[in-house]
């Protein structure tokens, strides 16, 4: 009585408090860690799902393994209608389940005891959400390619991967590892994550057997299927022989293999800042889909047409933008951060988004060296809108402000010019993803494990650039031989340090919200703040 009591009070609380800020039900339900997921840990998913492209149906059944942490009789499964879920078993015995939207809350029959593992299998079946405008409003793109033949994609980041098949969806608990099996029409090939292991011809179909040893977040599984070609080949890289393998469309491959070529090249400039690519085991690949892209765990999806920059075009507006292909080498940057460093709460997306918008610049970095990189990245500014901060609310699956991927890449460029040491800023990034390899985090573990190894306060500078909108305002005046400056448009406390370019000689200042003032031996003919520092300024 006492554990549904307080099961009761819980989801009350968690009501209340989502229609204070005009959230639902559904999105508490979506986005927090309810008492029925809270009692089992994921160990293993074994999905299987028939594709039938048109009638643009789904069928298909998903064995979940967990372990039990405490003893509860009640377990959540996330699936979205249209899609019905068919049945539930444990041990070959029907279970009952009652639902209440998305969240479907099953009885099990059998005790669950502390430290056992257990299954159940849910059969589901129907016609999945279509994509409207893929991967932003995702579900399944049912398209076809230029010869006629179905071309099909996955992507659900957001949305949720309950949105095709049934599954604990919410990012905090990470499967260990899972089986991917997909039955396509004859005609057509699956590529799903991880290693292929084997290939079943069936009457009319074939069925793609897929492997994932690591492990992955719901919304990194995806379904690719098309009439693919093949091609790869091995890279040496930090921790030894690493596959990579690419899948386009059949008459794409000339293309492919030239526009690929930056693949390896993205490898090595991003095992060089963020160390070793997280999924040696699994391979990496790169899939043409009939959407933009998409971080899905080594099976990186691609449509960026194959051409540099954006869709051809500069996020940047300094040139650089078009030395690289954006979809490749963003999309393969969050191998690192948001497949290997995982957000436990949608709130803190700035993780993912943040360091891999950042990826971009160090790519340029590392291939065309660090005027280029700072130019784009300081480029990039005229995409913030600064509407928002860029943490959202937590436990409603709620991002924040889409200013995440540049504010958060120039709020990081900045961290760099306040270590001061590119080297030391290099161990950095390569320990965070050491450090928290093959986990979920918060915020503010990443803002500690800076904080700590950077030997740096940087507590009211994350305030400032995650948990507000205000860009800080350096104010200035010069009379004669000296300097005035303060901070404005700050949080309390914020004290950031600061490059200034007096009479061309670079001098390091500590403004805060107080006035302070520098003199020096002659009188001040120039005044130039460095730009790699993310702040505003206006003399006065």
């Amino acid at each position: 009585m006492k554990k549904i009591t307080s099961t009761f009070l819980l989801s009350i609380g968690l009501l209340s408090f989502a229609q204070q800020q005009n959230y639902t039900e559904q999105d508490s339900l979506r986005g927090s860690i309810t008492p029925e997921r809270s009692w089992w840990d994921l160990n293993f998913y074994n999905l299987s799902v028939e594709v039938k492209p048109d009638e643009k149906y789904i069928s298909g059944s998903n064995i979940i393994r967990y372990t039990v942490l405490e003893e509860q009789q009640r377990l959540q499964v996330d699936l979205q209608p249209p899609l019905i879920i068919e049945k539930i078993t444990q041990e070959g015995k029907e279970l009952k389940w009652d639902s209440n939207g998305n969240a479907h809350f099953v009885t099990l029959n059998k005790p669950q005891r502390k430290g056992d593992v257990n299954e159940i299998k849910v059969y589901y079946s129907g016609h999945p959400k279509e994509a409207v405008r893929a991967p932003w409003d995702g579900g399944f793109s049912w398209k076809r390619d230029d010869k006629g033949k179905h071309f099909v994609a996955t992507s659900c980041q957001g949305l949720g991967a309950s949105v095709w098949w049934p599954n604990k969806d919410h990012m905090y608990d990470e499967v260990d590892s899972m089986a991917i099996n997909i039955t396509t029409p004859k005609d057509l090939m699956d590529v799903s994550n991880g290693r292929l292991l084997k290939v079943v011809e069936n009457k009319d179909s074939n069925t793609y057997h897929w492997y994932v040893s690591n492990p992955i977040n719901n919304y990194g599984v995806n379904i690719n299927i098309g009439d693919y070609v093949h091609f790869g080949e091995t890279y040496k890289g930090e921790k030894g022989k690493l596959t990579m393998d690419y899948y386009v469309l059949r008459g794409n491959e000339e293309k492919a293999r030239e526009q690929f070529k930056q693949a390896p090249m993205m490898m090595e400039a991003l095992e060089h800042w963020f160390g070793p690519y997280p999924f040696y085991e699994d391979g990496y690949k790169l899939v043409e889909v009939p959407y933009l892209g998409m971080e899905h765990q080594s099976s990186v999806t691609y449509g960026n047409q194959f051409k540099n920059g954006y869709l051809g075009r500069d996020l940047s507006k300094t040139g650089w933008g078009l030395k690289f292909d954006f979809i490749l080498i963003h999309e393969s940057g969050h191998e690192w951060f948001a497949n290997n460093i995982t957000y436990k709460d949608m709130a803190d997306m700035w993780v993912h988004e943040g360091f891999t918008a950042y990826s971009e610049n160090l790519y340029l970095d590392y291939h065309f060296g660090k005027q280029a990189a700072s130019d784009y990245v300081i480029g990039t500014r005229g995409n913030i809108q600064n509407d928002k901060p860029i943490i959202g609310t937590y436990n409603v699956n709620q991002s924040g402000s889409g200013d995440m991927y540049y504010k958060g890449a120039n709020m990081l460029h900045t961290i760099r010019q306040l270590v001061n040491d590119d080297e030391k800023w290099r161990t950095i990034l390569r320990g965070l993803n050491r450090e928290f390899y093959h986990q979920t985090v918060t915020t503010k573990q990443i803002e500690e494990y800076i904080g700590n190894t950077s030997g740096i306060d940087l507590s009211q500078f994350f305030d400032q650039y995650l948990r507000t909108s205000k860009i800080p305002m350096l104010e200035y005046q010069v009379n004669g031989n000296q300097i005035r400056f303060r901070y404005t448009n700050i949080v309390d406390g914020f004290d950031m340090p600061l490059k200034l370019s007096i009479n061309g000689t670079v001098e390091w200042v500590y403004p805060t919200s107080d006035w302070k003032s520098k003199s020096f031996e002659k009188d001040i003919k120039s005044v130039n703040v460095d730009k790699n520092f993310y702040v505003e300024y206006k003399t006065i």
